[in-house]
């Protein structure tokens, strides 16, 4: 495993057999270990869909089974493992969202929106061609606006791959910078870290997530980062970070955060 060419970096949306990852969380840990890192967290996906069950997510019933194989790995290792979940934004379920996660020492959590009403927003670009172009701004409205409520529900302490319905190249071709700048001002408000997800070079896109304009407008705000991979294999728990911190400089950064009981701690790069 190659170490990491930065220091003080974490990985922390990072996905096991839980849900959509390919290797048990263990594993996930000594890779971690292996690239040199500050601290890992695991992060499962977790999702209230309103009306269907999501197959990338592990089962809704078994989040007390997840927590504990993962708070069994603390002190088990060199590296500090934290307790992540990522979690799923629908206005319809966050409050049972919020009631569930309550009930477990969580040392973050990763807010998502992954759809836009009942459009799946990176599954497949195939769907995104078959909308006519007033629609795919609509989407993107849409995505903008969730985000937005996803911050001032108070369920989240990250926001995960800020957006992200960029993934197969299909951009908004009409002016979002109302929509923009409210999600921007709610998660400032709401005290949530953006991280640099750098899963987005690997897509068709082929930029991280956020942009670097974006990201320059989370430092405005004051905005903290952090940097991660979205790691589903071992190979990939801190790839791109070299590029990625060379991002975060372009916009302004000098460090990145990392958590513990829900409690966020800056720290600065080296």
């Amino acid at each position: 495993m190659k170490k990491v060419s930065i220091g003080n970096v974490v990985s922390y949306h990072v996905h096991t057999q839980w849900s959509d990852g390919a290797d048990m969380p263990l594993m996930m840990v000594q890779a971690a270990q292996e690239a040199g890192l500050l601290e890992v967290g695991v992060s499962d996906h977790y999702t209230l869909h309103p009306s269907e069950y999501i197959p990338w997510s592990m089962d809704p019933d078994r989040l007390e089974d997840y927590v504990k194989e993962i708070k069994s790995l603390e002190g088990e290792y060199r590296i500090p493992v934290r307790l992540g979940l990522e979690a799923d934004f629908f206005p319809q379920t966050s409050d049972s969202l919020s009631e569930r996660i309550s009930r477990y020492p969580f040392d973050y959590v990763i807010g998502s929106v992954h759809f836009a009403g009942e459009f799946p927003l990176d599954e497949s670009p195939r769907l995104w061609e078959e909308l006519d172009e007033d629609s795919r701004n609509e989407v993107w409205r849409e995505y903008w606006t969730l985000v937005k409520h996803m911050a001032e529900c108070g369920c989240f302490d990250i926001c995960g791959h800020l957006d992200l319905p960029k993934k197969f190249g299909y951009r908004a071709t009409v002016p979002m910078d109302q929509e923009i700048q409210s999600a921007l001002d709610a998660l400032a408000a709401a005290g949530m870290t953006v991280e640099i997800n750098t899963a987005g070079w690997s897509k068709p896109v082929g930029e991280a997530y956020p942009s670097l304009s974006l990201l320059r407008e989370c430092k405005v705000r004051n905005i903290p980062i952090l940097i991660s991979s979205d790691a589903h294999v071992t190979t990939r728990i801190a790839w791109e970070y070299s590029r990625a911190f060379d991002l975060a400089r372009k916009a302004g950064y000098e460090g990145s955060v990392r958590y513990q009981g829900r409690r966020r701690f800056f720290t600065p790069f080296n």
